[in-house]
């Protein structure tokens, strides 16, 4: 295949790229920023793009930010490649602190106690995954004898999805706000500064051209006169 790694990379390897990517996060960041930036987009639709990716990171959709950061962009009017970059706000780094605040806040907001931060982190992960292995077991159990039990996902809903989609809203709304006013004077800088480079560019070839046309006739002139 065309696309296939020629070096198949060890399971280890895999998980410590995902956790710390080569180079560094700074490089990873750096790299998203240099994306956006060369998005051909006014700056309003790439910034409501941003808006619409760091937003979703506050969302329990794990697995899915890409098509709910891109159908959020498509109702907003946005850049979807900036949804699609602007979802990087969520990785390893932010998770667990995402997941607290939108835990903490969802609870709060439902009127139920608040969990301690170091249950939240150690078990949200977790649970997710126990939700996944729940509703991929109740699935297969259409196609077999097995009978389905929905409990654990009834529990799951109403202790984590519900809080989190409910809790996530605020801080999603005001965080992806401040992204979207940061991105936005940058990206328009950025832009003006863009098509003064390539204005300059174009005038320097014009400028080039004409000069050897001139150069040109002055050569015809000269062979014309002797």
């Amino acid at each position: 295949m065309v696309f296939k790694r020629r070096d198949r990379r060890p399971l280890w390897k895999v998980i410590a790229d995902f956790f710390w990517p080569k180079g560094g996060w700074a490089r990873a960041f750096t790299y998203v920023k240099h994306r956006l930036h060369r998005l051909p987009d006014p700056p309003e639709r790439i910034a409501r793009g941003i808006f619409a990716g760091v937003f979703t990171t506050f969302t329990p959709f794990y697995g899915m930010h890409f098509i709910v950061a891109g159908t959020l962009a498509l109702i907003l009017r946005g850049n979807i490649p900036a949804a699609l970059l602007g979802t990087f706000f969520g990785n390893p780094l932010t998770y667990v602190p995402i997941g607290v605040i939108s835990l903490q806040t969802g609870h709060a907001i439902l009127g139920r106690h608040t969990l301690a931060e170091d249950e939240i982190s150690r078990s949200l992960g977790g649970k997710f995954l126990d939700a996944g292995e729940d509703l991929k077991n109740n699935v297969l159990a259409i196609f077999s004898d097995h009978e389905a039990d929905w409990h654990g996902l009834h529990l799951f809903y109403d202790e984590v999805f519900l809080p989190y989609m409910v809790g996530g809203i605020v801080p999603g709304i005001v965080t992806a706000l401040a992204a979207y006013y940061i991105s936005l004077p940058v990206i328009t800088a950025y832009q003006n500064r863009r098509k003064g480079v390539l204005r300059a560019k174009w005038a320097a070839i014009k400028e080039k051209k004409a000069q050897k046309e001139n150069a040109s006739i002055e050569a015809d002139g000269r062979g014309k006169g002797d």
